[in-house]
């Protein structure tokens, strides 16, 4: 059997934090530099406050722009008062992924423990674009890149994974559109 080729995916990182700057964004940089060491690109990097509006417009111009495949968010998971992240993401989503938080949770659980419940990592695929939301803490970027995403974003994993089904992600759209009969 023929060995697949890597595929690099181009990928966006979105910081939600009301405290954090781009020079102290830990989780930030370190999604950025293991998206980059798998041979992947990163397309943009940012971060913005814990507000709804301002996380849901980041994620949502990301989707839209066709040079991002996928969006990984990074805080405002937990459940205080200003972590809206799932809030502000959620309700972009055409299809959640619920594999992925069940995965996380069991892959934070080895590590953490009963701690793992604090968070409500979510994903979901919209406008033919993976979208992760995962806690802010280093541990918890660390543990959805290295345990799940990085396996999932490469053409080789087997049995499957997120890059062989890209090209598909946006059938529904192509299904619907109405051709114009000519005049």
């Amino acid at each position: 059997m023929e060995e697949k080729p890597f595929v690099p995916v181009s990928f966006a990182v979105l910081t939600v934090s009301d405290t954090r700057k781009l020079a102290e964004d830990k989780s930030g940089a370190l999604l950025a530099e293991r998206i980059e060491a798998a041979g992947h690109k990163l397309a943009a990097r940012a971060i913005v406050k814990d507000d709804v509006r301002a996380i849901r417009a980041k994620v949502r111009n990301w989707i839209k722009d066709k040079k991002i495949d996928a969006v990984i968010t990074t805080g405002g998971t937990g459940f205080t008062g200003r972590d809206v992240t799932p809030e502000a993401v959620e309700p972009l989503f055409e299809k959640r992924m619920d594999g992925f938080s069940i995965v996380f949770h069991r892959v934070s659980y080895e590590k953490i423990k009963s701690s793992t419940i604090q968070s409500r990592a979510t994903a979901g695929v919209a406008n033919a674009t993976y979208i992760f939301c995962v806690p802010g803490s280093p541990g918890a970027c660390r543990d959805a890149w290295d345990e799940i995403l990085v396996h999932q974003f490469d053409l080789r994993h087997k049995p499957c994974n997120f890059v062989e089904i890209m090209p598909r992600l946006d059938e529904h759209l192509k299904r619907t559109k109405i051709k114009k009969k000519p005049k």
